[in-house]
């Protein structure tokens, strides 16, 4: 079996480049970083750095021992982090990562639901974007993070995190007060072709959506905060998509459903591999009870 502290510091001399400096940093001399290197080498039997006159380099084995190396700091990591809060007491306080459209939705019930099960229960809850929340959680900065995705695209894994499937969601249109199609029930999307519209990328959900429908939607306004796409929409400048969570909650705008097979969204939670926090699953299964 590889020494973990042999890999540590391997990994230390692959990130300074340098095994003066990676001896500096682990506060070692540099003959132990180089013994402890070589060690390494003689176990794999494989080479794992050039010295040649170009310079530095990683070889083949070099990186791939590296991504391993960095998986096994950043274990560590969330350990340590997670031993720690065992230690401070800190086992009902939550963590929570959201993508804005839940957080305004499901999050707020699903917390309150916490709050009258379990004494003294706090929660935090930030905002973030997908790759953001799940390196949050990955690190231990986060207890879990509600994510989503394309309904209609591959499903999505994440390194270093599990998944959690929680429900699916079908997209419904948002117009405005004096559109064309205030106050209908159901439109067809190609409808809302010459249409411009807000998202909140250029090319995500909305887009492909749009295309599949046989055009490319002329995006002006690109925001993903709820309160600033339905001012676009109320004021009659843009029409949107939005999951019908959120649907409900914005006034002054009139949200019909979409004929056909509409598009949707995935909504899913990570959570760490290990270590779980003990609130984690009851805060999830809230969230789908609302």
């Amino acid at each position: 079996m590889l020494d973990p502290r042999r890999l540590l510091t391997f990994r230390e001399v692959a990130r300074a480049r340098s095994f003066s400096l990676a001896a500096r940093e682990l506060a070692l001399t540099q003959p132990a970083v180089s013994q402890q290197i070589r060690a390494l080498e003689v176990q794999l039997g494989e080479r794992l750095i050039d010295r040649g006159p170009g310079g530095f380099s990683l070889t083949a084995a070099g990186e791939l021992l590296l991504r391993h190396a960095d998986a096994l700091a950043e274990g560590l990591r969330l350990a340590e982090t997670q031993l720690g809060e065992t230690l401070t007491e800190t086992q009902r306080k939550l963590r929570i990562g959201a993508f804005p459209s839940v957080l305004a939705t499901l999050v707020p019930t699903a917390i309150a639901k916490l709050h009258d099960a379990v004494d003294g229960f706090k929660a935090s809850v930030i905002q973030g974007s997908t790759d953001e929340l799940v390196g949050a959680v990955r690190d231990g900065r986060l207890h879990t993070a509600l994510c989503f995705q394309d309904a209609n695209q591959p499903r999505r894994e994440h390194e270093g995190v599990r998944r959690t499937d929680l429900l699916e969601q079908p997209m419904v249109a948002v117009v405005g007060p004096r559109h064309r199609f205030a106050g209908r029930k159901r439109i067809r999307l190609e409808e809302l072709a010459d249409d411009t519209w807000t998202s909140s990328t250029i090319d995500g959900l909305i887009f492909r959506a749009c295309v599949a429908a046989g055009f490319e939607p002329h995006i002006a306004y690109l925001t993903a905060d709820p309160l600033a796409i339905r001012a676009l929409v109320a004021s009659d400048l843009a029409v949107t998509l939005t999951g019908s969570l959120l649907a409900g909650q914005l006034q002054g705008v009139s949200t019909p459903e979409l004929a056909g097979r509409p598009a949707a969204q995935s909504i899913y939670a990570v959570k760490p591999p290990a270590g779980v926090h003990p609130l984690v699953d009851p805060f999830l299964a809230a969230v789908r009870a609302a």
